[in-house]
């Protein structure tokens, strides 16, 4: 067996994207066989297809008929090794001949190039690069003679001609980076201080084409692959080697719409030293996924020449690819800084680098801060850090990042030994940018140095006079040094000043300030100090949910489970209620996602207050669309009442009417007066348990509340109370309105309620009547639904019902004595009026009466109506709260069966086994899989497909069930 499983996020980061990872859940769990060999190969059968993975690459084998590697069983495989393991097969044939096969190929060799041809192609190259380079030239001193206003104003067309030049004389680079400003020009916040920057690097990045020639060698090779010289993998590989435990700390992609470019940044344990590994895909392709974040393999990576080599490839792999628990090498943030100011020095053109942060805490207004107080703001759409502050708990973590004058942009953290990536980047138009250069800079360059002349020896950065460098005279041939702190950003031999014997120009001199400026202040970048961290959340009491569990729940949250969107909130809600039952705590990594479900599925919301524990409160108390958990009831015991919050007088409550009701009642009352309507109406929400007549009292005066939620709350605990005085009062009014007359025949006498008065407002009677009825009739109704049924005891409730059929009153009487079942639960005057019912009663009204009826009665009328294919079987499924009975289940399954080999459209099949999915009892897995293999040869894939989803959501579900059922839990957090 492999040395150590991956994480469920380690294996997820192999998919190219969302849909790729939906796919490959959709296959993990149909491995028959499955097993390892030599430690670092996963191999398997999945219906049919041989699927290999070597963890030294990782490298990837399916005898699938896709293009894509790796595909969805290639991916299935890791996943499913690192959800539940593999199996001890011993390896086939086809695994040691794959195995073979890789190793001779890595000892091949390809033919050198002809060295003559590639020298007249580099001189040919070189000559059209230096044509475009001197038209840029020209064009940036005109932009900046002629006002960068202007520029603004024309937007992204005003650089398409010249990028189609520099792609003609064959600078990609560069091109690619004049393209970009037009998406800077004219457009948001210093717009015209971002402008600037770029077409100053851009002059430094001519200036220093022209000297490449007197240029040392790393400076040279920086600035040819900043202009885009390639540089082929071979002459990579052909140059040292650096040998060491290579740490993958994260990645990050970006889509320009042409590419898709994955960055995947590495850090040696020994040298410490950072790699930059690039992969790119053009459209329908997929990245290369054989770095895995947050594993570690020993190897040898090779650089990119250059003044300051990050970029590397991966040239030999001598261990097998591991997790491993912290990063080696976390510094602090002036550390950081210091790294990151000596790797502009060597390489002014870089906009952001790499930074390994140890024990850093967020802070509430966007910041990382160290142990030491320094701190570090992070970029926009990074600035809440939820992802972190879940898994850290607000304490210090290891966090790597991208650093550049945007702030920082996390991969990934390290809490206790665990990666957690980092979370996705959010819409944030309000993050401030502040202006990198100075103001008489840009001035100069908004309109125009034709207009407004700048020269200047020195410039001003911050609190710091930075001297500028003279132009060489026309006699001399030596560059003309920079000052010291000109130089730390912009080495004195790409200085455009001393590239030429001609005198500088304004436009030039300006750009050289401007360059020097921009570079100087971003390498003398200072920390924050003044950055208080976020408290730290409270210990964690109650213990984790096992392990298995967990991930479970995160291949729910991401989209993981089978049946698509609708059934993952259902599962997600049946997880939930056995994680409740069970008991414990979520993982906190988990807990955004849980609150976001529950953000737009209110109907989960109390049983994720009650799996999300003290970590899941901290977190929705900083953030005003997860504070409905602070409201949530979540069982807590409360020593004094009158300096408790509201959430924990609600869940003390709730905990308290199950055993000392009064009590409980007895604490609302004291604080009655002084308590805000949503409280009132909060805790009287809980007296359902528990309730009695000793609670008549304070219903009675919640029905003169001043807020409508406090009367509706009272109101419907009294109507459930026997005995209460509404009732009576109810019934009386009811009684008067109808009268039994045991004439011959039996009739009904019925007088409606003259006129909606305060009294009966009072006792809950609404003002509006329901569409197409009249104010006697609604009165009548309401007055019948608010009386107790166990008051018509003159006959049976079918004999009421038979006499009211026969009313002109009829509409009105069923209504309301339907209303008063549901009201009441009572099932018996349920059945009878659905009985009864001949299309008399509104549909809304009489699907409530379903809900009152017991669980086996309506087993059986959906049993039913399956075998007699009536319409409202699908509906009737739907309403029984699940699990099914064995009749009602069989009777599903030959149903699916019947429908499969023999109705003409499918979607009555897919209907049937959605609903079958969620509340058939996961038992039937094994027997529905069975079915499913047995409908295959004989009908279209298309019926077999809703088939197999519901054996596969059984048994997710079954697994599901089983794992919350283990004993073995996560210590508290």
């Amino acid at each position: 067996m492999p040395a150590e499983r991956w994480s469920l996020a380690q294996a997820e980061s192999l998919a190219a994207d969302p849909a790729a990872l939906k796919r490959a859940r959709s296959v993990s769990g149909q491995f028959s066989v499955t097993g390892a060999h030599d430690d670092t190969l996963l191999w398997g059968l999945c219906r049919g297809y041989q699927v290999a993975v070597d963890l030294a690459g990782p490298a990837f084998k399916c005898s699938c008929p896709t293009f894509q590697a790796p595909c969805k069983h290639a991916v299935g495989l890791v996943l499913h090794w690192a959800e539940t393991g593999l199996g001890a097969a011993t390896a086939p044939d086809w695994v040691i001949s794959w195995q073979t096969a890789r190793a001779a190929r890595a000892k091949a060799r390809l033919t050198p190039p002809d060295p003559v041809a590639a020298a007249k192609r580099a001189k040919d190259r070189a000559e059209r690069v230096a044509s475009g380079m001197t038209e840029l030239r020209r064009w940036l001193d005109d932009q900046v003679e002629q006002g960068l206003a202007g520029l603004g104003r024309r937007g992204h067309q005003a650089f398409e001609p010249v990028a189609a030049r520099l792609v003609d004389a064959q600078a990609p680079g560069v091109a690619s980076t004049v393209r970009r400003l037009g998406e800077i020009a004219g457009i948001g916040p210093q717009w015209a201080d971002r402008l600037l920057g770029e077409l100053a690097v851009l002059h430094l990045l001519v200036a220093g084409h022209d000297r490449l020639d007197a240029l040392d060698p790393a400076t040279a090779a920086t600035v040819r692959s900043r202009i885009g010289f390639p540089t082929s993998a071979e002459e990579v590989l052909a140059g040292p080697r650096v040998t060491d435990r290579w740490q993958v700390l994260g990645q990050h992609d970006s889509d320009d719409g042409v590419l898709t470019t994955r960055r995947t940044w590495l850090h040696g344990a020994s040298t410490s030293r950072f790699a930059l590994v690039l992969s790119f895909a053009a459209p329908g392709q997929t990245l290369a996924a054989d770095l895995v974040p947050g594993t570690e393999f020993r190897g040898d990576l090779c650089f990119h020449p250059g003044a300051a080599p990050l970029r590397a490839l991966v040239a030999e792999r001598l261990s097998a690819t591991e997790p491993f628990g912290t990063p080696d090498g976390a510094g602090s943030v002036r550390a950081a800084l210091s790294r990151w100011s000596r790797l502009l020095a060597d390489e002014p053109f870089r906009y952001d680098g790499p930074m390994l942060l140890a024990a850093v805490t967020p802070t509430a207004d966007g910041f990382l801060v160290d142990e030491e107080g320094a701190a570090l703001p992070l970029a926009a759409g990074h600035r809440e850090p939820w992802w972190l502050l879940a898994a850290a708990g607000g304490r210090p973590a290891a966090v790597a990042a991208e650093w550049s004058p945007a702030g920082l942009r996390p991969l990934a953290a390290w809490v206790a030994g665990q990666f957690v990536p980092a979370g996705s980047a959010v819409p944030d138009p309000g993050a401030p940018r502040e202006a990198e250069l100075p103001p008489e800079l840009l001035a100069a360059a908004l309109v125009g140095t034709a207009r407004r002349p700048w020269s200047g020896d020195t410039v001003r950065v911050g609190a710091s006079v930075v001297a500028l460098a003279s132009p060489a005279p026309a006699s001399s041939s030596a560059p003309a040094p920079l000052s010291a702190s000109a130089s730390l950003s912009a080495p004195a031999s790409l200085s455009a000043s001393a590239s030429s014997s001609a005198p500088t120009s304004a436009a030039g001199a300006l750009l050289d300030a401007a360059v020097v400026a921009l570079a100087t202040r971003r390498a003398g970048v200072l920390p924050s100090t003044v950055k208080a961290p976020v408290p730290a959340a409270p210990v964690e009491t109650a213990p984790g949910l096992p392990v298995a569990a967990g991930v479970r729940l995160a291949r729910i949250l991401r989209g993981g489970a089978p049946g698509g969107a609708h059934l993952e909130q259902e599962l997600l809600a049946q997880w939930l209620a056995a994680a409740v039952a069970r008991g414990g705590v979520v993982p906190p990594v988990l807990l955004p996602a849980l609150l976001e479900a529950a953000r737009r599925n209110t109907t989960v919301r109390a049983d994720v207050a009650r799996v999300a524990g003290r970590r899941g409160a901290w977190l929705a108390g900083q953030r005003a669309d997860w504070r409905w958990l602070l409201d949530e009831a979540a069982p807590v015991t409360v020593t004094d009442w009158t300096t408790a919050t509201s959430a924990e007088r609600l869940g003390h409550l709730t905990t308290l009417r199950r055993s000392a009701p009064a009590r409980a009642r007895q604490l609302v009352e004291s604080t009655w007066d002084t308590e805000s309507s949503d409280n009132r109406a909060r805790f009287l929400g809980t007296f359902t348990n528990g309730l009695s007549l000793d609670d008549e009292e304070l219903l009675e005066r919640g029905l003169d509340d001043r807020r409508k939620e406090v009367r509706q709350a009272a109101v419907e605990l009294l109507r459930q109370l026997p005995g209460a005085a509404l009732g009576r009062r109810m019934r009386q009014r009811a009684h008067a309105a109808v009268r039994l007359e045991l004439s011959d025949p039996p009739r009904l006498a019925v007088r409606p309620p003259g006129e909606l008065d305060a009294a009966l407002r009072r006792d809950g009677v609404a003002a509006t009547p329901a569409h197409g009825t009249g104010t006697s009739a609604w009165l009548l109704e309401e007055v019948i639904a608010g009386a107790p049924l166990e008051s018509w005891s003159e006959l049976e409730p079918s004999g009421y019902l038979a006499l009211a059929r026969g009313n002109d009153w009829a509409a009105p009487l069923l209504h309301g004595w339907a209303k008063a079942a549901t009201a009441q639960n009572n099932p018996g005057w349920a059945r009878a009026l659905l009985a009864a019912d001949a299309g008399m009663l509104r549909e809304a009204v009489r699907w409530d009466l379903h809900l009152v009826l017991p669980p086996d009665v309506l087993a059986r009328l959906a049993a039913q109506a399956l075998r007699t294919e009536d319409g409202a079987a699908h509906r009737l499924l739907a309403l029984h709260p699940g699990p099914w009975p064995e009749p009602l289940s069989v009777t599903v399954l030959e149903t699916v069966v019947t429908r499969a080999r023999n109705d003409r459209h499918t979607w009555q099949l897919g209907e049937l086994c959605r609903a079958a999915a969620l509340a058939m009892p996961p038992a039937y897995a094994d027997l529905t899989g069975r079915l499913a293999a047995q409908l295959e040869p004989e009908v279209d894939p298309s019926r077999v497909r809703p088939v197999a989803d519901l054996a596969r959501t059984l048994t997710f579900r079954a697994e599901m069930l089983d794992e919350l059922a283990t004993e073995n839990v996560t210590p508290p957090q």
